[in-house]
């Protein structure tokens, strides 16, 4: 039943490829015609972008608990870490994960005799943990001044209930601090999925390197490239409306939103 509404859908869409003008200069049934190829690429392209992301957001936090708590023998090494992520374009930090990682793990090899399989390593986990530091060097920031943004009085009466450490950060502080970063983190989401494209550097070949591959099949470059410059610009309108979905959820009413609510309901019974 799948295969032959897959073929169905095939025939469908080839039918309707040869009612779209096909210029000598430019070519709109070029631009449509790659579609599908390129999209074949795009789970590679979210992968990219939800393990850099996810992966990001976590050492994000790590690096701005850090910072915030000046913690002994890690901060100056944090801050250097993020000085020199920051201070670098992401093509070179992108080249020095996929060159760097296998040379560490030779060296481990050697001196303590584990059998790492250097070669059986994707080149898309060198692109995803490139990505992640690169995110977290700039998400640490949003988080830290989204920590430090959440009121005293909350942190001072969690910890008067007997809260430790650890569960005022979970309970009280991460989730107030979750409220404010959200939306500049959907930004930074929306970045990283566009930075992704430089990962055909490292032999990754998504969404982009599908297109400059289609391209140079028949030199119809241009055409390609607004084929995957709708498939970014889709997936991005995608984010944003995700994360708007998330900030309603997490929006905290005013006094007058929860009054004029009650009365509303009032109003209706």
């Amino acid at each position: 039943m799948n295969a032959s509404l897959v073929i169905v859908a095939s025939n469908w869409y080839q039918e309707l490829m040869k009612s779209i003008p096909d210029g000598q200069n430019f070519s709109l049934r070029s631009v449509f015609d790659a579609l599908p190829r390129i999209i074949e690429k795009l789970p590679t392209t979210l992968f990219l972008t939800l393990g850099g992301a996810l992966f990001g957001l976590v050492l994000a936090l790590i690096f701005a608990i850090v910072k915030i708590n000046r913690v002994k023998v890690l901060y100056p090494i944090q801050a250097l870490f993020v000085s020199f992520l920051r201070g670098t374009p992401i093509l070179v930090q992108l080249m020095l994960t996929y060159y760097g990682i296998p040379i560490a793990l030779k060296v481990i090899n050697q001196r303590f005799g584990t059998a790492f399989n250097i070669n059986a390593i994707p080149a898309s986990i060198f692109a995803v943990v490139a990505f992640a530091f690169n995110e977290a060097a700039y998400a640490s920031e949003t988080i830290r001044a989204a920590i430090l943004s959440v009121s005293e009085g909350e942190i001072e009466a969690a910890r008067s209930l007997g809260m430790t450490n650890a569960q005022v950060y979970r309970r009280v502080i991460i989730p107030n601090a979750a409220v404010v970063a959200t939306p500049t983190l959907i930004n930074s989401l929306i970045g990283l999925t566009k930075g992704t494209s430089l990962a055909f550097s490292a032999g990754v070949v998504e969404v982009f390197a599908q297109a400059q591959i289609l391209g140079g099949s028949d030199y119809r470059y241009f055409e390609r490239f607004i084929s995957v410059a709708m498939v970014y610009w889709v997936v991005n309108i995608m984010i944003e409306q995700f994360g708007r979905f998330i900030e309603r959820k997490m929006a905290i009413q005013t006094p007058v939103a929860i009054d004029s609510a009650i009365q509303a309901k009032g109003d209706i019974l």
